[in-house]
């Protein structure tokens, strides 16, 4: 059983200096550092006091160079840490000040990380691995300076221990530090404009950050020029800065970037010594914060730095993120969307299985006006300049990474958009998706936490499709649409109810009024054989007559498809919806309308059976139960389909008459009771309609 969730100042009042805190969660073990292996060596859990004799949270404050990387591969992580020491009003949310190793100090620590759409608070005991007295992952340079080492074991015990933190793409954690929302570009196939997105994101206080390509073999390979394959990088400012003489009227474009190892820099130009600086004043230097050490941080000309570099991502803060920016924040436009890909109901992978793609969850996304024109249009390209509405959609699959120590990796997840041509919002069917076009996707399938892409579209009405790569992968996801003018969007849905089926005029003629009466005494005759005298059929005797009606039916049932007739469950279920009087049996006309209605389900079985194996998928049950009459949500389907297919995601003809009669029994006893909108039950009735069914 977990146990109750505590908070910070709890413990605050429970422990202090005489009696410490020491986590129950997340404790001083090898478990906690690693799932896959032993630690290298005996590595020992130790206290800051323990380390040094006067340790601080921070000292002087944050600063980028307060991070300097251990033995754990978290470059990334550290990368969007160096961001993060660059806004003090963000970190002071991640790492509240009201925490220190002197007053009131009982060696517990808290911080505040977003996950997938709120706050979380994450508490641990100072306890740090150590190595021959020193840290053994994360530090600072200053050796009594411990909230980079704390805030890194907070992450590590978030995602379930240290060794979840190998690899993985610093916007993951920009977007936990910040609740923000990220982009990335393929520095090769770059859009002309991407200095300008990098400038502004920078002055609106943008988290960004960089890496260069690196095969398997060549994770964190020096290269000739300085810089390191496979590595995460910070970019900690993007300037235009005008430099006289330099053969262009145009300022130079610069990038300054920061390794977190805190050493091994760029070589080329505009490297720390290069001549390039010669050219301008010292005072502009100084203004640039230019530093000649090997501290890790250098700068690099735009054109050097796409050539050099695989990719930059960027991730945007809300107007609220950081409210002291550099200049005023865009206005963006926030909508999320949760949902759930679920094996045979709502997993049907990509474009690339048309069968199934359609039953992937939809969102729909309304645009409503097109941007407002930009009056700095310095770097743009023509495309960016065209007129439309601005979006940039995400899709993020969640809590993957604290279920690695589980074997489970991230999916392979993308997305389409859909635009709806005739202004009529529903659930798109199969067959829209096999005659038209998606206006926007993804750029690819990926195995990252998420993908998004930046998009302009006329205002409309659009179709968000996320699905993973292959059908039937199992998955909770966030989506997330960001735009520059008004938005709004909702998963579709289909409300659960009885619906009109159009019929054709029946035309009875002598012969068929005939036909039907002889079946009628054939079936009387046998109905009175089986029951007797009392002329009414209990479960027992119900599964003896169906079966022998059906047995053809069920005969080719079980060749293929291994059902052997109706159980005597499913008996019950439908003596159960067809007792008025709660007899426990049926007289002969219920038992006839309850025949007649099994034999129009058994046609439409019949009908997506189409390769006559004895079963469909559960995917087609929804359009099975609608062409019968009966609409149901995605949560009502879920339900159905848990309960009536078999686990290769099938449902057999006696199952599928089950679902049909017990969806038909309980949407008939709601409306019974229903008054506007709602259906009151007091407990005995509420039990007797769900259990009697």
């Amino acid at each position: 059983m977990p146990r109750p969730k505590v908070a910070y100042k709890d413990i605050k009042r429970e422990y202090s200096s005489s009696r410490l805190y020491e986590d129950p969660e997340f404790r001083a073990v090898d478990s906690s550092l690693f799932f896959s292996t032993k630690p290298p060596r005996p590595f020992e859990w130790k206290r800051p006091h323990e380390l040094c004799q006067d340790p601080k949270l921070f000292v002087g404050g944050a600063s980028r160079f307060d991070i300097a990387q251990g033995e754990l591969g978290d470059c990334w992580f550290l990368a969007a840490l160096a961001s993060l020491s660059l806004d003090d009003y963000l970190l002071k949310k991640v790492c509240p000040e009201d925490q220190n190793f002197d007053r009131n100090y009982c060696g517990a620590f808290y911080f505040m990380f977003w996950q997938y759409g709120k706050w979380v608070e994450v508490i641990v005991d100072d306890r740090l691995p150590t190595y021959n007295g020193r840290l053994v992952f994360v530090h600072s340079q200053e050796k009594n300076e411990f909230w980079s080492a704390l805030l890194e074991k907070a992450y590590a015990k978030l995602h379930g221990s240290y060794e979840a933190l190998k690899g993985g793409n610093t916007v993951e954690a920009m977007e936990d530090f910040t609740g923000g929302f990220s982009e990335s570009h393929d520095l090769k196939k770059a859009p002309k404009n991407l200095f300008k997105i990098m400038f502004d994101a920078y002055n609106h206080d943008s988290q960004m950050g960089c890496s260069i390509d690196a095969n398997p073999n060549e994770i964190e390979a020096k290269l000739s020029n300085g810089l390191i394959k496979g590595h995460a990088y910070t970019i900690t400012d993007v300037r235009r800065v005008p430099i006289p003489g330099y053969g262009s009227s145009k300022p130079i474009r610069l990038i300054r970037i920061r390794n977190p190892w805190g050493q091994t820099e760029w070589k080329g130009r505009w490297s720390d010594n290069s001549s390039e600086w010669k050219s301008i004043p010292e005072s502009e230097r100084n203004r640039l914060g230019l530093v000649t050490d090997d501290d890790g941080e250098f700068w690099m000309e735009y054109g050097d730095f796409i050539r050099e570099y695989n990719r930059v991502d960027i991730c945007h803060l809300s107007p609220d993120k950081s409210p002291g920016g550099k200049k005023k924040s865009k206005k963006w436009v926030t909508n999320e969307i949760e949902g759930a890909w679920q094996k045979h109901m709502s997993a049907g992978g990509c474009r690339n299985f048309p069968d199934t793609f359609y039953i992937n969850p939809q969102i729909e996304m309304s645009l409503e006006e097109e941007d407002d024109e930009d009056d700095d249009d310095e770097d743009d390209d023509p495309a960016a300049k065209q007129k439309g509405c601005t979006v940039m959609i995400g899709l993020l699959q969640k809590d993957r990474r604290k279920q690695m120590k589980m074997g489970v990796g991230n999916l392979t997840i993308g997305f389409a958009v859909y635009e709806y041509k005739d202004g009529k919002i529903v659930k798109l069917p199969k067959d829209y998706f096999l005659y038209n076009a998606s206006k926007a996707r993804s750029h690819t399938f990926i195995n990252t936490r998420e993908i998004m892409g930046r998009f302009k579209l006329p205002p409309g009405h659009y179709c968000i499709v996320p699905s993973t790569f292959e059908p039937n992968q199992e998955g909770k996801f966030l989506i997330r649409i960001y735009s520059l003018k008004g938005s709004s969007s909702v998963t579709l849905d289909e409300k659960t109810g009885i619906v009109d089926v159009p019929k054709q005029p029946e035309k009875k003629t002598a012969e068929t009024i005939a036909a039907e009466d002889a079946m009628k005494t054939k079936f009387y005759d046998f109905f009175k054989k089986v029951t007797g005298d009392d002329m009414e059929v209990d479960a027992w005797e119900l599964q003896e007559i169906l079966n022998a009606a059906l047995k053809k039916d069920f005969r080719r049932a079980d060749e293929l498809a291994g059902s052997d007739g109706f159980s005597i469950d499913a008996c019950k279920s439908i003596v159960a919806a067809c007792d008025e009087d709660r007899s426990g049996k049926l007289g002969f006309e219920e038992f006839m309308d309850m025949w007649m209605n099994i034999n129009a389900w058994k046609n439409v079985f019949t009908r997506y059976d189409k390769d006559k194996s004895g079963t469909f998928n559960t995917f087609e049950l929804r359009d099975a139960l609608k062409s019968i009459g009966y609409t149901v949500s995605n949560k009502t389907f879920g339900a159905l389909v848990l309960r009536f297919a078999n686990r290769k995601g099938v449902i057999n003809l006696d199952e599928f008459i089950s679902c049909v009669i017990k969806l038909k029994h309980l949407i008939e006893s709601f409306q019974e009771n229903m008054s506007r909108g709602v259906a009151q039950y007091n407990l005995d009735e509420f039990l007797a309609v769900g259990m009697y069914s």
